[in-house]
């Protein structure tokens, strides 16, 4: 939230609502996010509670929960604005990502594509066994889910579609909520692709571990100054202490302290009274 706000001019976070759905965040939590939404000057704010399309499979969840298929349970009246900007939470921003809004077409859902699974039946795994059973589909591009941009007129017809990919496709489902929704995109032609710089992946973490990153990016991987959102894909995240402490996870972990900070001024509502005074 704190990145979001410092990508936008203050008066332009006025016109910004922030809204997050979650499986089991706390009241007390809940209100801490809605007070320090109000403190950093958005617009509004709200949260709800509420549970994944029952339709959800999970093929992969080896640090993944159920909590991803949420990004499908977003309504147009919860929120209450034309469009949606939807991000994961291992992200993040560095400027205004209203940008890829102004080329978007009426009726499609902005998406960037997968750095690491970039087509169909490519090198990568996204989406097995749909070139072989689709040929005409292979080398077609696959679209990483961690930030789409959304008609909110769109919101529905999207929860439908994923859906009905999770029946009919289930058994080319491997990285859960990403592939369902790349199955939609296959069937309904409503992508429009959105510059790599507005979801760029951190790759050092996995550079600090082998070479297999090398092969798979087409680009080097060192941070890129470029980037309006960097997003820190994988099991190991940038707030874990075992994370390796590259150029970007420091850069994260400067902005989360700084936050923490802030957020720990609230008094009642900050996360050391949350967390009865551990401040962890």
């Amino acid at each position: 939230m704190s990145s979001i706000a410092n990508g936008l001019a203050p008066q332009d976070r006025k016109e910004v609502a922030l809204r997050v759905l979650a499986l089991d965040v706390t009241p007390v939590h809940a209100a801490t996010l809605a007070q320090f939404a109000r403190r950093l000057g958005f617009g509004s704010f709200d949260l709800r509670w509420c549970a994944p399309l029952a339709s959800s499979h999970m093929a992969d969840n080896e640090y993944i929960s159920i909590a991803t298929y949420l990004r499908f349970q977003f309504t147009p009246a919860f929120v209450a604005r034309p469009y949606l900007i939807y991000m994961d939470a291992d992200v993040l921003v560095r400027g205004d990502l209203s940008t890829p809004f102004h080329g978007l077409e009426p009726g499609r859902i902005g998406a960037v594509q997968d750095e690491f699974n970039p087509r169909v039946g490519g090198t990568g795994h996204g989406l097995p066994g749909v070139a072989q059973r689709w040929p005409y589909l292979g080398n077609c591009a696959y679209f990483n889910a961690g930030v789409l941009w959304v008609p909110a007129a769109m919101l529905t017809e999207i929860r439908s579609g994923v859906e009905e990919a999770l029946l009919r496709g289930r058994r080319h489902i491997l990285h859960n909520d990403q592939d369902a929704l790349n199955l939609w995109l296959l069937s309904s032609r409503k992508v429009h692709p959105v510059a790599p710089s507005f979801n760029r992946f951190e790759l050092g973490r996995f550079g600090e571990r082998g070479d297999w990153v090398r092969r798979v990016a087409h680009r080097p991987i060192r941070s890129d100054p470029d980037a309006a959102l960097v997003h820190f894909v994988g099991r190991e995240k940038p707030w874990l202490r075992n994370c390796p402490e590259t150029e970007d996870v420091q850069e994260y972990r400067t902005h989360l302290h700084a936050t923490v900070r802030h957020l720990n001024r609230m008094g009642e509502l900050g996360i050391e009274a949350v967390a009865g005074g551990s401040g962890r």
